[in-house]
């Protein structure tokens, strides 16, 4: 089989990964579902990734690539000027998130279990949504004196409200963007005044 089309096979195989612990937790993401998805002959799947470990952990680095891609499109050239502006922004990253990468959102939910037995995993799977570099290069923009600590106390923030608004107590009801720019707006502040 051409280099070509091996390559396609994996990324076909990874996203059926990711629809399957979506849909049914992470005890669905079995090789044979994902033959059976995907209508390959048996045995497919554990032909590119032989074990359970290595098919979450190309899940897993496929899911971190493609959101690291979504987010670098999106970021704006110039840093935000104030904390309004990054507000601004940062709503409208967690709205497409809610919107147009569900599936994503519960396939990393799905997927934490198996990461928690293996920390390089874990630290992989942690940071696919929300970047530490990023977060602290905003920070220090805002003029945090602090800014990776400002960067975690944020990153910790939009992890909570990712988690309320897909699998938490507000999972049925999609967050108003007012709403979120609000809180975002109201955090940023908070992490950049607590600095001086």
């Amino acid at each position: 089989m051409p280099r070509q089309q091996r390559s396609s096979r994996r990324g076909l195989i990874c996203e059926a990964a990711l629809d399957l612990a979506a849909e049914g937790g992470n005890h669905a993401l079995t090789h044979q579902a994902i033959d059976t998805r995907l209508a390959l002959p048996r045995g497919s799947t554990s032909y590119y990734y032989r074990t359970r470990h290595a098919l979450v952990s190309a899940a897993v680095t496929h899911l971190t690539r493609t959101s690291a891609e979504r987010f670098a499109a999106t970021v704006p050239s110039q840093p935000p000027a104030s904390a309004d502006e990054a507000a601004h922004f940062i709503a409208g990253y967690l709205e497409a998130l809610f919107a147009e990468r569900r599936r994503d959102l519960l396939a990393r939910y799905a997927l934490v279990t198996d990461a928690a037995k293996d920390d390089e995993l874990r630290v992989r799977l942690g940071a696919c949504l929300f970047s530490p570099t990023p977060a602290c290069e905003l920070m220090d923009a805002l003029g945090s004196s602090t800014p990776e600590l400002a960067a975690h106390d944020l990153i910790g923030l939009l992890e909570g409200l990712v988690f309320q608004y897909t699998a938490g107590s507000r999972g049925s009801e999609p967050p108003s963007s007012g709403a979120l720019q609000a809180t975002i707006a109201l955090w940023l502040a908070a992490l950049t005044r607590s600095d001086g």
